[in-house]
């Protein structure tokens, strides 16, 4: 079984209905419990949990703390390409926007590993577009052998592989594979990706299943926020994450909220979510699981960013540029999108400080992981 079986167990339109029918009973009623289900997580993302939102909050700071300490992990992304097969209507790298292409050669590589160093940075996030004709497997594991011994944790956002693949990126060095299925709306889907891989709904629905039968330390999931209804499509992401902690419990996952930022090409969001709501939507993924991580990109302004750093949030990106070779060898190539929050990483990891954390620039979970197994390594009880 894998989520589709899930997955086909619900309609959108039922679960929306659901949602905006929770009452403030509803809502009490989740807050007080110890451990949440799925229709708890409906409540607190319904509008009848608005008033509910300071409260909310302070039970959002108070398990973050508890499980994470006051730590927020801070990234960069490393995008290695901008080619594309995919049409897809709201990226900036779709197949269907006539902008200059380009993939790092192994020089180029260097010289954005270097300048990325130079800021800080142990954990990367290596970004790609969606071309396996000339960004495939053959390319990933050579730039992997060119990035992973310079980085203490590397995650990968590219396109969705086959299972055998994702156990060779896991032998290369990989910790984590980041991959948001855009929108669970199946109905409105292929809208948004009228041409190429990517409008298979169901080969991308079930990449976290690949992922957690290949054995990756990590998943990321998501949804645009922007495309459909945003509780709905949360609803359905938080009905994978727990479909994927039951089957892979030895899985970490991770859980971003990429807001729709302007780019190359014409599309307007259709839905818009206020910023009182994604704390709202911030806080009740916490409530729902005090375990998964929460991340924060630089789609969001400074001042949004610094408020909600105490409400639930585990990892930041900082300093990011969103085009192949934007740190060190072609700053004015065109972005993906453009990003809000253009502080150094050295002032956004000030501003964690100001506020009583503390700005951990690797991932202390895959540093323990891999110091584990080092230690087992010399001790004769790990074959490498």
């Amino acid at each position: 079984m894998t989520f589709k079986a899930v997955f086909e167990q619900y309609t959108w339109e039922e679960v929306q209905e659901s949602i905006y029918r929770k009452t403030s009973f509803d809502v009490e009623r989740a807050l007080r419990k110890q451990k949440r289900d799925i229709e708890d997580f409906k409540a607190l993302i319904s509008p009848a949990a608005a008033p509910y939102l300071e409260q909310m909050a302070q039970l959002s700071h108070r398990l973050t703390v508890q499980r994470f300490g006051k730590v927020i992990s801070l990234y960069v992304p490393f995008y290695l390409s901008n080619e594309c097969q995919n049409i897809c209507t709201y990226c900036g790298f779709s197949f269907s926007n006539k902008i200059p292409r380009r993939t790092l050669n192994d020089a180029e590589i260097y010289r954005e590993i270097e300048a990325i160093k130079a800021m800080g940075f142990e954990h990367v996030l290596l970004v790609t577009g969606e071309a396996n004709n000339t960004v495939g497997m053959a390319y990933f594991e050579h730039a992997l052998d060119l990035i992973v011994p310079h980085f203490a944790n590397v995650s990968m956002e590219v396109q969705p592989l086959e299972e055998e693949d994702y156990r060779r990126l896991v032998e290369k060095g990989v910790y984590a594979v980041l991959v948001y299925q855009e929108t669970y709306r199946q109905a409105t889907y292929k809208e948004y990706h009228p041409k190429g891989k990517k409008s298979n709904f169901f080969y991308r629905l079930d990449t976290p299943d690949r992922l957690g039968r290949a054995g990756i330390h990590k998943i990321g999931l998501g949804a645009l926020i922007g495309l459909e209804d945003w509780r709905t499509d949360s609803f359905f992401v938080a009905l994978h994450l727990d479909y994927l902690k039951r089957v892979y419990w030895q899985t970490k996952y991770s859980i971003s909220f990429p807001r729709l930022r302007p780019h190359e090409g014409a599309f307007e969001p259709k839905v818009h979510i206020t910023d009182r709501e994604l704390v709202q939507l911030i806080c009740a993924y916490r409530l729902f699981d005090s375990d998964v991580e929460l991340s924060l990109s630089t789609r969001e302004s400074p001042k949004f960013r610094d408020h909600v750093l105490k409400l639930g949030i585990t990892s930041m990106s900082a300093g990011s540029r969103t085009n192949p070779g934007g740190y060190a060898v072609d700053p004015q190539t065109l972005e993906q999108f453009e990003i809000d929050d253009t502080r150094s990483p050295q002032e956004v990891a000030a501003m964690i400080r100001r506020q009583g954390y503390e700005a951990v620039w690797k991932d202390w979970d895959a540093s323990l992981f891999l110091n584990q197994a080092k230690h087992a390594f010399d001790r004769g009880k790990l074959a490498i």
